[in-house]
């Protein structure tokens, strides 16, 4: 990791974004003592001592070694034991993760989708303030991937806060509130979702004299960037810039654009530029 720094808000649902390699894993490691940094700190709760806040936070790193042959309840009674908490927890894990009418069944009777909230649910046990996921959708089908959403954002409203690693860009886009992007090791940016996922709009340009069009466009206020592409000018603009004012513009400089397009530009494209 390098010099990454960031504030998680109490009650928020915070995404760790990233490709594959990118750090997340390595983070949320180092910040639960799994993993040894060899610099820099960090804090929990506002400099709780550590075995305290350990406390305060339950982690689902990697799957849980559940018996297949046991039930839901038994597999959790066995998973208190280990941690050394929340044996009197079984049932109110199971009815936060929607499991509680199949706490009887045995684990290899379930889906997909149920074994991952079961997970979630044994990272409950002892009622923990944080939660702490690392690709919690990782390997489930469009159905179980919904079944987790919801159960994140049931979660988040009883005020636990969450913090999620992910690669899915989607996957954060609706279930987090604030999101931190890494690449190699590396933060990008960080902030509430919707100010650093944020799309931006994009004009196309072309006109008979693409080379007479480009130069008077880059003396124009505005205009941030100028790309050439397959004949076309592709334009990143300031908010206050409109299609009609770069028609105009063009026009009074005695060019007479033959395309103009506005594209909306996605968020999955903003995030493969940032990462790629």
């Amino acid at each position: 990791m390098k010099d990454v720094s960031f504030d998680v808000p109490d009650g928020s649902v915070y995404g760790v974004l990233g490709p594959n390699g990118s750090g997340k894993t390595t983070l949320l490691g180092i910040l639960l003592d799994v993993l040894l940094a060899n610099a820099g700190s960090y804090s929990w709760f506002g400099g709780m001592q550590p075995d305290q806040a350990r406390r305060q936070i339950g982690s689902l790193l990697e799957t849980p070694n559940f018996y297949h042959y046991l039930s839901a309840y038994n597999n959790l009674e066995i998973t208190a034991a280990i941690k050394g908490r929340g044996l009197e927890d079984r049932i109110r894990v199971l009815q936060q993760v929607g499991l509680f009418e199949r706490k009887d069944s045995k684990f290899q009777s379930f889906s997909l989708g149920m074994k991952q909230r079961l997970a979630i649910g044994a990272a409950l046990l002892g009622n923990p303030k944080v939660l702490v996921l690392d690709e919690p959708t990782n390997g489930l089908d469009p159905a179980g991937i919904a079944e987790i959403r919801e159960l994140i954002r049931a979660l988040n409203k009883q005020g636990i806060t969450i913090i999620i690693a992910s690669h899915l860009l989607d996957e954060v886009e609706k279930v987090c509130t604030h999101v931190a992007i890494l690449k190699r090791g590396t933060l990008l940016l960080n902030g509430p979702v919707e100010e650093v996922l944020h799309s931006e709009d994009q004009l196309e340009v072309r006109a008979d004299d693409i080379t007479a069009l480009q130069e008077a466009l880059q003396a124009m206020n505005g205009i941030r960037k100028i790309r050439l592409y397959d004949g076309t000018l592709q334009l990143a603009c300031n908010e206050d810039i409109t299609a009609a004012q770069v028609n105009e513009y063009c026009i009074s400089k005695g060019i007479v654009l033959s395309h103009l397009v506005l594209r909306k530009k996605s968020l999955e494209a903003k995030f493969m530029e940032l990462t790629n």
